[in-house]
């Protein structure tokens, strides 16, 4: 072999390193356009859109946290959470009571009208993510599910997440 033929495919290996398929940003910045228009669409009818679906996830998982704690684990501002809080609680999907072991602060929880329309939106939102993920098997839909998980809370942990999550 000669050596310009080890050079050319030496720079055919770097310019294959550089394709739009194999790089990071741009398969997440396709993906995350993509699920943000067939989210979006999927939780249009819930106060705060995507926002109010985000808060309704994180407390239909368990212990009612505190609104700070709340902001904090979905990345909203709290002043953003407050408003946010204060429309869903209008349409009686969460509801906000004193934290028994801090009462300056406010547990919030869902209620059982928010736990319907969760259900009822989650089903719209997994058929939307059934058309985004229609060329991965059930495994590699998971195991992408699972690896987008750990990142995220990476990116959480590391103060990398923005401070606005959209859903």
């Amino acid at each position: 072999m000669s050596a310009s033929t080890s050079e050319n495919d030496g720079r055919r290996g770097e310019v294959d390193d550089l394709a739009l398929g194999t790089d990071l940003g741009w398969a997440i910045r396709m993906v995350s356009a993509a699920f943000s228009r067939v989210a979006t669409e999927s939780v249009s009818e819930l106060p705060g859109g995507p926002r109010g679906y985000l808060v309704l996830v994180a407390l239909a998982g368990g212990e009612p946290p505190s609104q700070l704690a709340l902001a904090k684990e979905v990345s909203l501002d709290r002043t953003v959470m407050t408003y946010l809080l204060d429309d869903l609680e209008a349409h009686e999907l969460v509801t906000r009571r004193p934290d028994p072991r801090d009462r300056r602060a406010r547990q919030v929880l869902i209620t059982d009208t928010g736990r319907a329309r969760l259900k009822q939106v989650r089903r719209g939102l997994s058929a939307a993510e059934g058309r985004l993920l229609a060329d991965l098997s059930d495994r590699d839909a998971e195991e992408l599910r699972t690896l987008l998980s750990r990142v995220a809370q990476t990116a959480q942990r590391e103060s990398l997440a923005p401070e606005e999550a959209d859903c």
